[in-house]
C-alpha cells in the first residue's frame, strides 16, 4: 500500500521529550521516516494550523494514512503553540473516513485538560490504531497490516530518524525551528519504582542510543536547513553511555565528549546546542564525575543553556512517600555545582545554569509542605546561587504512577496559589535581575507574538521571554538590550537603540528616563551625539549602544 500520508502534530510534552513550536519532537521525523520508506508521499501540518485552516481537511480526509502524535503528561502554558485537545484528535479521525487513521505518543498514557487533574486513560474508538509502546516501530507494524506495540529498536530509529528529518521543512515555522533529539529511553531510578508522579519510568531501564545514530541524524537534519539542535529526549544528560542497573550511575565525560564532539561535527553551522533534563541525585552521589561531565557540556554547547532539576518539593516526607530523587540538600549541592562549572559568562550570558521544577500535590503534602519549599529558595538566595527559572506545577497523574492512586490534589489550593505568587514576586525577578543584568544584550531573538507590545526569545532551552514595547512583524531577528525585568520575563530594546527615532513609549524604558524626561527628549530631538542625549536624559546603563544617526 503507498499513495499519500499526512502528520498531524498535535504536540508533545513529556518528562523527557518536548515538541511544542519552535521545538519539533522526535517523533514526527521517525514517523516519517517509516511513511518515506513504505512509499508514502508525506505531508505534515500543525494542530494550530488547522485550527487557522480547516479547509486542509479536504486535502487530508483524501489522504490513505493520517497519523496523529499527540500528547502532554506534564501540564505547561505554552507561547509557542496550544496542544491538541481530546475534542480536536477525535474531531481529526470523524474527518477522515477514508484514511487509515493512527494516533500515537504519550497521549496514548492517557489525557488531561490541565495540572490537577487526572490523565484518564482513552479509547480512541474513531481512530483504526492506536499506536501503543515506541510509536514509529507500531506505526511501522500498522502499515504492514500487523498492528502490534512497538518495542525500541535503536537502529530501526536511527534509520527512520534520518529518512525523515527533512520533513522539517515542512513545519510553519520553519528555518525557526528547534529540533529535539532522542539520546535516551527509559529512567535508571525505574530499579526502584521512579518518582511516583512521573510517565518516564514507564518507559523501563534506560536504553542509549548510539553516537553514530545521533550524529547521523544531526547531519541529515543540519542538510536539511536545522541549525538549533537540543540533547532533549533523555531523563538525564549525565549519564548518557553509562551501563549497569544503579539507581544514579555514574557519569562517564568520555561518551559525553564523543557526543558533544560528534553533534559539532555533524552540524558545522549549528547556532544552538542545549541539554535538558539532569538528575540532581547523579551529581551529588557522583560530585566529581558530574564536574568532569558538566564540564564537557559547557565546552561544546552554546551558552545560555539549562540543566532542568527535579526538585519536586523541598519536604522530606513528601519526598519519602513519592520516592523522588534527591533531598533539599542534595539538591542544593547540585545546585552549587552547577553555579561553579556553568556559571561562566560569555557575551554577558551564563553558560549554564539550573532550573527547578516543583510539583504540588504529590502525595504526604500538608500546609507546611509550601512553608519549606519557600525556605529552599531563600537558601539559594541566601547563598547568592543563579537558578534560571523556577516551574511550579500542579500535579497531573496518570495510570501506572503510584500519584494516580495516592495525591493530595485540591486539598491545598490556597497554600499552592500563595507559593506561587510569593516565587513570581519575590523570588523570580531578583533572580532575573542578577542573571541578566541592565545592559546584557540577548543576540538572535525572534519575535513569536506581535502586537504594541511584541514578545520575543531565543531559540534554547527555556529561553527567557523579552518583551520589546514596539510593533514588530512576526519572525523578525533582532539583538536586545535589556532595560527591566519582570517576574518571568524582560524588557529589552532593539540594539542599537536608535534614540532620534524611538516612540515615546519605547524611550520611556530606557533605564533613569521616566515620564517627566521623556518629553524633554521628544522636545529636544535630534540629538547629535552621546553627550547632547546625556545633558538632557543623564547617564544610562545603556549608554554604549545609543545611536544617533
Amino acid at each position: 500500500m503507498s499513495g499519500n500520508a499526512w502528520i498531524i502534530d498535535g504536540y508533545v510534552d513529556e518528562p523527557a521529550c518536548f515538541g511544542v513550536p519552535p521545538y519539533i519532537s522526535p517523533y514526527i521525523r521517525t514517523c516519517a521516516g517509516v511513511l518515506r520508506e513504505s512509499g508514502y508521499v508525506v505531508n505534515y501540518t500543525t494542530i494550530d494550523v488547522l485550527r487557522k485552516k480547516p479547509v486542509l481537511f479536504s486535502e487530508i480526509g483524501a489522504a490513505q494514512v493520517v497519523l496523529v502524535i499527540a500528547g502532554m503528561t506534564v501540564p505547561g502554558k505554552y507561547l509557542g503553540g496550544t496542544p491538541a485537545k481530546l475534542t480536536e484528535l477525535n474531531q481529526i479521525a470523524v474527518a477522515c473516513p477514508g484514511a487509515m487513521t493512527c494516533i500515537g505518543g504519550p497521549v496514548t498514557f492517557g489525557y488531561a485538560k490541565e495540572g490537577g487533574t487526572r490523565g484518564e486513560k482513552q479509547g480512541f474508538e474513531g481512530y483504526d490504531v492506536v499506536l501503543e509502546g515506541e510509536v514509529a516501530a507500531a506505526l511501522f507494524h500498522a502499515l504492514q497490516d500487523t498492528p502490534k506495540p512497538g518495542v525500541l529498536n535503536y537502529d530501526n530509529l536511527d534509520r527512520w530518524s534520518v529518512a525523515g528529518a527533512s520533513i522539517i521543512k515542512e513545519h510553519p515555522w520553519y528555518p525557526h525551528i528547534l529540533c529535539e533529539l532522542e539520546t535516551a529511553r527509559g529512567c535508571s531510578r525505574s530499579v526502584t519504582g521512579g518518582c511516583g508522579f512521573c510517565t518516564e519510568y514507564l518507559y523501563g531501564a534506560p536504553q542509549h542510543r548510539s553516537v553514530a545514530g545521533i550524529a547521523a541524524e544531526v547531519a541529515a537534519l543540519s542538510e536539511a536547513g536545522a541549525r538549533h539542535f537540543r540533547l532533549g529526549r533523555q531523563p538525564d544528560i549525565l549519564t548518557y553511555g553509562t551501563t549497569g542497573r544503579a539507581e544514579f550511575p555514574e557519569p562517564d565525560p568520555a561518551a559525553l565528549e564523543d557526543l558533544f564532539s560528534s553533534v559539532r561535527r555533524a552540524a558545522p553551522e549549528l547556532k544552538t546546542l542545549h541539554i535538558d533534563n539532569v538528575n540532581p541525585g547523579t551529581i551529588s552521589h557522583h560530585e566529581e564525575a558530574s564536574r568532569e561531565a558538566l564540564a564537557v557540556i559547557v565546552r561544546y554547547h552554546t551558552p545560555g543553556d539549562v540543566a532542568a532539576f527535579g526538585l519536586e518539593s523541598a519536604d522530606p516526607t513528601v519526598i519519602g512517600a513519592n520516592n523522588l530523587k534527591a533531598s533539599p540538600e542534595e539538591v542544593l549541592r547540585a545546585i552549587t555545582i552547577v553555579n561553579e562549572v556553568g556559571g561562566v559568562r560569555e557575551d554577558g550570558i551564563p553558560h549554564l545554569l539550573p532550573g527547578l521544577n516543583f510539583v504540588c500535590g504529590l502525595a504526604g503534602e500538608t500546609a507546611a509542605t509550601y512553608e519549606k519549599n519557600r525556605a529552599f529558595l531563600e537558601d539559594v538566595q541566601r547563598q547568592n546561587l543563579l537558578v534560571r527559572r523556577v516551574n511550579i506545577r500542579q500535579l497531573m497523574p496518570f495510570e501506572g504512577t503510584k500519584a494516580y492512586e495516592e495525591n493530595t490534589l485540591g486539598q491545598y489550593d490556597r497554600e499552592f496559589r500563595a507559593f506561587k505568587a510569593w516565587v513570581r514576586d519575590s523570588f523570580d525577578t531578583p533572580m532575573l535581575a542578577q542573571v541578566y543584568p541592565v545592559g546584557t544584550v540577548l543576540r538572535d531573538l525572534m519575535v513569536e507574538t506581535e502586537g504594541p507590545l511584541s514578545l520575543a526569545r531565543q531559540f534554547g532551552s527555556y529561553p527567557i521571554r523579552a518583551g520589546i514595547p514596539l510593533p514588530l512583524p512576526r519572525w523578525t531577528m533582532l539583538d536586545g538590550v535589556v532595560v527591566s525585568h519582570g517576574a518571568r520575563s524582560v524588557t529589552v530594546l532593539p540594539v542599537p537603540i536608535d534614540v532620534n527615532h524611538l516612540s515615546q513609549k519605547a524611550l520611556r524604558w530606557l533605564p533613569g528616563v521616566g515620564k517627566k524626561k521623556v518629553g524633554i527628549i521628544l522636545a529636544k530631538r535630534p540629538f547629535v551625539d552621546g553627550s547632547a542625549f546625556q545633558a538632557v536624559a543623564g547617564e544610562t546603563p545603556v549608554d554604549e549602544f545609543l545611536n544617533f544617526s
